[in-house]
């Protein structure tokens, strides 16, 4: 599904795009109640003026062709304000486009979004990427987790590949239990369930809390696919903007005395994308306004063996605890997941919960998939208890600290007047700012052409924004090529601050309509 524009034709752009979206209609390929892409990322798409795209929407407007509501949007108009000519034609099949939710439709639009804004990124041969946010693979202990493995298949195989309680495999439970202690949360076995990654923990408390309309708290920017999840439950985002030490909660306060959000989703330590953490005084503060407003905060941890530094590195609250181990009220759902520490394609990651929620979290999660697997739940807990873990951690540590440390001093080094960056403690990522008025995706191209690549802000953010800044990841890049990395990149926004103008628009002849 694309829109082509014939930049020869005597035919004006904004009657081609409105022609083009008139034919997608009549088809009921957009269905009713779509929302079509706002004015501003169609246009950056298709290499026009904003305008021309206002224009087109305007007359499928009065045509009655779709709808528009001041705030949220153009819509596709429902069949109730169409004629009847333009009914789709069920003789040639079913319309399922007219049949999606909301939510799917919702969650199938922040994911192009982010798609969009990352397209074109290949893996070409000499490409530097700080694109990626994961892992190093080559740091992965293939061989001794594939031991283990063997090993939990010959002896207990027979019980682990039959179906399984949907909370886990209770010595794995049993392991986080003494796991997290270290880091100052306690949890008994019972409050913890075993889930298929953050993602579907992330899903699970959705779907057991949100109804919707109603409001979420969320930090801008955030992790995009929470977004995504919380969107696709029906609710409405309240974007809550970090400072330079994370969450602002002078903010948080005033959008509390305003609004009555369901929940609060937060990363407090080593935030994705800028890195930060959150102070051990404003950990107080947050647990003590979330008491006060009665407001369960989902914290999406963030293992604190891969902590690097930090402002207050002599303090013993530093690496600050998790939020859920200072939780005296019980408001704190704790996420987290072997795919920082480990490896992602596990899809192994685990929730804390007060009882009374846990049991709500361990029906939706039977109801979604009925257990994860058990076999690699037993491998994983042998994996550990064997201090594979701890050793593996040790080197990761060290290995990502250093590249951190690398990409730090390249920044300060070859970054031109008026570029900032967040001073990443922890975690995968920074994040970069670039002068008022660059746009980071449309300087996208130019970077792949150098044999550079990075993640653009603006999908990071809720409604818009962050169009200025970028993501750098720095976990799966070599140390020797973040220097490099570093140097291509600056010498790309450099040339964008000489041009005249910093628009970096690129005509293209066709597009997909995202």
């Amino acid at each position: 599904m694309e829109i082509r524009l014939d930049r020869a034709s005597p035919v004006p752009l904004a009657r081609q795009i409105r022609s083009q979206l008139e034919r997608l209609i009549r088809e009921g390929i957009l269905a009713p109640g779509v929302k079509l892409p706002a004015s501003r990322e169609l246009a950056r798409d298709l290499g026009v003026n904003r305008a021309t795209v206002s224009l087109a929407y305007e007359e499928l407007v009065s045509e009655g062709l779709a709808r528009a509501h001041v705030g949220q949007g153009t819509f596709v108009a429902t069949h109730e304000g169409k004629s009847q000519a333009l009914r789709p034609n069920l003789s040639s099949g079913l319309d399922w486009s007219a049949l999606f939710s909301k939510g799917s439709q919702l969650a199938d639009a922040d994911g192009r979004r982010r798609a969009s804004a990352s397209r074109g990124v290949p893996s070409a041969p000499g490409l530097i990427s700080f694109a990626g946010g994961m892992p190093d693979s080559g740091l992965f202990q293939t061989d001794a987790f594939r031991r283990v493995l063997n090993r939990v298949i010959r002896t207990e195989g027979t019980e682990l590949l039959q179906y399984y309680p949907v909370g886990g495999y209770p010595p794995l439970r049993q392991f986080l239990a003494r796991h997290l202690l270290k880091f100052g949360v306690e949890a008994r076995p019972e409050e913890i369930l075993i889930v298929n990654g953050s993602q579907q923990g992330l899903d699970l408390i959705a779907r057991v809390l949100l109804d919707p309309g109603d409001f979420v708290a969320i930090e801008e920017p955030s992790y995009p696919r929470a977004i995504q999840v919380f969107r696709a439950a029906g609710a409405e985002l309240l974007p809550i903007p970090l400072g330079s030490e994370g969450l602002r909660l002078d903010v948080l306060e005033r959008v509390l005395g305003r609004h009555a959000p369901k929940l609060l989703y937060c990363q407090p330590t080593a935030h994705n994308p800028t890195g930060l953490t959150l102070s051990p005084d404003a950990r107080r503060g947050l647990l003590g306004l979330a008491a006060r407003h009665g407001m369960p905060v989902v914290e999406d941890g963030f293992d604190g063996g891969l902590f690097f530094a930090g402002p207050q590195t002599k303090s013993r609250e530093w690496p600050p605890a998790p939020l859920k181990a200072a939780d005296a009220s019980g408001l704190v759902v704790y996420i987290g997941t072997f795919s920082k520490i480990l490896f992602p394609g596990l899809r192994l990651g685990w929730l804390v919960a007060p009882r009374p929620l846990l049991e709500r979290l361990e029906v939706a999660k039977q109801l979604s998939d009925i257990h994860t697997s058990p076999l690699i739940q037993a491998a994983v807990f042998h994996f550990c208890q064997r201090r594979l873990l701890e050793r593996h951690l040790s080197r990761c540590a060290a290995e990502y600290g250093r590249r951190r440390a690398i990409l730090l001093r390249a920044l300060a080094s070859r970054m031109p007047k008026g570029v900032t960056w967040t001073e990443t403690q922890g975690g995968f990522s920074l994040l970069l700012r670039l002068p008022e008025g660059m746009d980071a995706e449309a300087l996208l191209p130019s970077a792949l052409e150098r044999g550079v690549a990075f993640t653009p802000g603006s999908v990071f953010f809720v409604n818009g924004g962050g169009e200025s800044t970028l993501r750098l990841s720095f976990s799966s890049i070599p140390a020797q090529r973040i220097d490099e990395g570093c140097k291509r990149l600056a010498e790309v926004v450099r040339q964008a601050m000489s041009r005249p103008s910093r628009r970096a628009e690129v005509e293209r002849s066709a597009v997909p309509l995202v």
